[in-house]
């Protein structure tokens, strides 16, 4: 074959070569699916506490093994475990609100990773690749790590840019905003003052109000992403912008941290106010007795 026809031919067959190419990249079916609103909340749940929102995780026993390697944060099992406790509700690490602190360890943030790796790297990072005592692949199934992965990379967001950390307020926030998503969106299990559930115990009560004004950040996390193994929606999937979730925050921020009076843990009974219902209830007892006791005396 001529040298000119062999040319020719070379350069037909690159061609094709690229045009097939063009179009398995631009066919749909062929490219992953981008992550859902659901997709990146669940990615959030799962840095929250992973064993209570990844499918059939089981909860981990002991420390998790990076955990010796810091010497400040002295809480030990299923904390040591989670996502936040090394990273930060803020996704800061030691750069952020537990950059002291008895929550402070001393270790990186996550922000940097999920802005500057590919889905598939953070992927590989939860599997190992850059440190394997930090392979959770044993613990959570590849659809949960591909999640969080998500999550790491379109779910996080600059919190202090929306918080004042000094002060724990929001930023350019309005409260009026905030009441009418909380009281559409959130009132029907937390009550119209948030003091309807209870996450702490019946001597150190804990709500909506006190997340709110102890912890912001947390607050915004799951405002963001909901509770694990819980069925709070979350603004993610609700459509609620940043800014929204922060007008939620300075309107919680005005309700109580406390309760008028205190109340027992959700689903528990207080033994201080039985004892004080049935003491109550013996005195009236008591007096009708009494009264039919005088009534036939004066008779």
């Amino acid at each position: 074959m001529p040298k000119r026809k062999l040319i020719l031919a070379a350069t037909l067959a690159i061609a094709v070569l690229g045009i097939l190419a063009g179009l398995a990249l631009a066919d749909p079916a062929s490219q992953p699916s981008p992550a859902t609103p659901a997709d990146i909340a669940a990615g959030g749940k799962l840095y929250d506490k992973w064993w209570k929102a990844a499918p059939g995780a089981a909860e981990p026993k002991g420390d998790h093994p990076l955990w010796s390697t810091q010497t400040t944060n002295t809480r030990t099992g299923l904390d040591t475990w989670r996502c936040k406790e090394c990273h930060g509700w803020d996704y800061l690490g030691k750069d952020g609100a537990y950059g002291s602190g008895s929550h402070k360890t001393g270790f990186v943030g996550v922000s940097e990773a999920g802005n500057s790796k590919t889905a598939d790297q953070l992927v590989a990072i939860l599997k190992g690749s850059s440190n394997p005592k930090h392979d959770f692949s044993a613990q959570i199934d590849n659809a949960s790590l591909t999640k969080l992965a998500a999550f790491l990379k379109e779910g996080l967001y600059d919190t202090k840019a929306v918080v004042d950390y000094a002060t724990k307020k929001p930023k350019n926030a309005d409260g009026a905003a905030g009441q009418r998503l909380f009281s559409g969106s959130c009132a029907a299990c937390h009550g119209a003052d948030g003091t309807k559930l209870n996450f702490g115990t019946e001597q150190e009560p804990e709500y909506v109000g006190t997340v709110a004004a102890d912890n912001p950040q947390e607050f915004l996390h799951k405002v963001r992403n909901g509770q694990p193994g819980q069925a709070m929606p979350s603004g993610a999937e609700l459509g609620w912008t940043v800014q929204d979730e922060v007008n939620v925050l300075a309107f919680a921020q005005t309700l109580p941290a406390k309760a008028a009076t205190t109340l027992p843990k959700t689903g528990e009974t207080s033994q201080p106010l039985l004892f004080l219902a049935l003491v109550g209830l013996g005195l009236v007892t008591a007096g009708w007795a009494a009264r039919r006791a005088l009534a036939r005396w004066t008779r």
